[in-house]
């Protein structure tokens, strides 16, 4: 069975958000790297990356996060993840390996849509 990496967008007010499936990897990674470059050039810099469905994240994939990171706030802008504490079958994976790896705390976590889309005030993150 070959799985791959589907990145659908879509707009949700203000924010570019989207919608990540199936495994982060080596091979898979630079088309993510590709879409948020692509939403960045064309103006979007409030960005939500839903990867609740995604299967699998390797370093390449938390690269590319940690990327997607630096170049929005860059540009000044917000970039927010949503990993819910349970996720596709038995939780997020990429929750769980951003945590191991003590990276999860660089980004703004969110567990759903609207809460990713929202403006209220949330606790700052180191």
């Amino acid at each position: 069975m070959v799985v791959t990496l589907k990145v659908t967008g879509g707009g949700q007010g203000e924010w570019a958000v989207l919608q990540v499936s199936g495994e982060l990897d080596l091979v898979t990674s630079p088309v993510l790297r590709q879409r948020v470059h692509d939403e960045v050039a064309e103006g979007r810099h409030s960005l939500v990356l839903d990867l609740s469905e995604v299967l699998f994240c390797d370093s390449s994939g938390v690269g590319v996060l940690i990327a997607a990171r630096r170049l929005i706030r860059s540009c000044q802008g917000r970039l927010r993840l949503i990993l819910p504490a349970q996720g596709a079958v038995d939780g997020s994976h990429v929750n769980r390996v951003l945590g191991a790896l003590g990276v999860r705390r660089l980004f703004d976590v969110h567990p759903d849509l609207a809460s990713a889309t929202g403006d209220e005030p949330r606790p700052l993150s180191a």
